[in-house]
């Protein structure tokens, strides 16, 4: 891993860090960090009363949230559902709450809490 890794690995903990201290403030209880399946990866899980909620954070420090829809794609999200799922079939007791997606977005210490960012799309 050469350096500039290891500073945007850095920088995306610390974001993730942030990111669960705001959700905790805001009333959510982080339930699991950092969850992986073999589809993809889900930063936090949280319970927000009677919602269980799956957090993808995004820390940056050059691009703005307009970039969101590029770096949150329908292939991106798709993972994050499959991953969600998973952790639903793992973690039974949560399977009967509703589900959200929200993105957390950290850019020079600033948080935006994006609920309900995205959902699973039926077609």
């Amino acid at each position: 891993m050469n350096n500039a890794d290891v500073v945007r690995k850095e920088r995306g903990r610390k974001g993730e860090e942030q990111a669960a201290a705001a959700l905790r403030t805001s009333g959510m209880e982080i339930i699991a960090r950092n969850v992986r399946s073999r589809y993809g990866e889900i930063d936090i899980v949280a319970l927000s009363g009677e919602t269980i909620v799956f957090v993808e954070v995004k820390t940056w420090s050059a691009f703005g949230m307009e970039n969101l829809q590029y770096s949150l794609d329908a292939k991106k999200q798709g993972k994050i559902i499959k991953t969600a799922k998973y952790f639903l079939s793992e973690n039974r007791k949560y399977s009967n709450m509703a589900i959200r997606f929200d993105v957390v977005f950290v850019k020079n210490n600033s948080i935006t809490h994006l609920a309900s960012a995205f959902a699973e799309r039926v077609l």
